[in-house]
């Protein structure tokens, strides 16, 4: 009489369970990356009676009708350059402040930082609070 065991062992892997677990996973990793955003935190930062850094910037203005304004004196495009490296001869850390009108063609802010960035100047674009 022969009695064979009941409880055998299957040599062969399933991978059906582990794909499910890394499909979660990526579900998962996708969901919660979305949900973090960094820059949009609404802090309430603390006082200080010390002085503000003054550092040294510069407003660079484009209207709608495509005009240039440095720090609210109207300049020729072509001497814009000029203009800024004049204004920024002495200065180790420079920034620019790009207050580009909305309607203008992007073309226009693009050869504003591209000037920037071939200077190596910091350039921050102005925005208008909501």
């Amino acid at each position: 009489m022969s009695l064979s065991s009941q409880n055998k062992i299957n040599p062969n892997f399933s991978m059906s369970s582990m794909t499910d677990i890394v499909f979660l996973l990526l579900i998962f990793f996708m969901l919660t990356s979305t949900l973090v955003t960094t820059n949009a935190l609404k802090i309430e930062l603390p006082t200080s009676s010390a002085e503000a850094l003054k550092q040294q910037t510069l407003s660079i203005s484009i209207t709608d009708d495509l005009r240039y304004f440095v720090n609210n004196e109207a300049v020729e495009p072509l001497l814009l350059e000029s203009k800024i490296k004049d204004y920024f001869n002495a200065i180790d850390d420079p920034t620019l402040v790009l207050r580009a009108a909305k309607t203008i063609p992007i073309e226009y802010a693009v050869d504003v930082i591209d000037l920037a960035y071939r200077n190596n100047y910091k350039i921050v674009l102005a925005t208008q609070n909501n």
